[in-house]
């Protein structure tokens, strides 16, 4: 009986091994299939590149008036996406430094305000939005209403 469960300890082992040699290639971790590589983001410039010609279209589309340019600038200025700060990570050499206590307080501080500032990002991009929408006209609202549910299903649909 002892011979048995020790054959089963030892092929568990082997298959586990297995499949973590399997998670790797090349010495590059695989996440979803696909090398860690290919999951970095995207280049700031081409994103902002992006951002400006989606505004661009939608200003176009929504024929902004030049009484509506102060709510389209508002508009714009807000969903443009937050530079990314080197301040937001840990200094490395610093953590190592805590005990793991220390560490984990330290952790959930950034991720308090993290969180913090995206709520704040959010909400001045939904008073932004409605500002520019209260400013529209009911022909416009229609064209804003299908533009933003169509973007909000393309974004969902893109990540789920």
């Amino acid at each position: 009986m002892k011979t048995h469960f020790k054959t089963l300890i030892i092929a568990s082992m082997l298959a586990g091994a297995g499949v973590s040699a399997f998670a790797y290639k090349d010495g590059d971790a695989m996440m979803d299939g696909k090398p860690r590589a290919e999951h970095r983001r995207m280049d700031p410039a081409k994103m902002e590149e992006m951002h400006a010609k989606r505004s661009a279209d939608l200003k176009a589309k929504l024929k902004i008036t030049a009484a509506q340019e102060g709510a389209w600038t508002a508009f714009t200025t807000a969903m443009k996406p937050p530079a990314r700060n080197a301040q937001q990570r840990p200094d490395h050499a610093e953590m190592e430094k805590l005990s793991t206590p220390e560490r984990l307080d330290k952790m959930r501080a950034l991720r308090t305000q993290h969180m913090g500032d995206m709520q704040a990002a959010m909400a001045k991009r939904d008073d932004a939005t409605k500002a520019l929408y209260a400013a529209l006209s009911p022909e416009q609202k229609k064209l804003f209403d299908a533009e933003h549910s169509r973007k909000g299903s393309q974004h969902g649909s893109k990540h789920h």
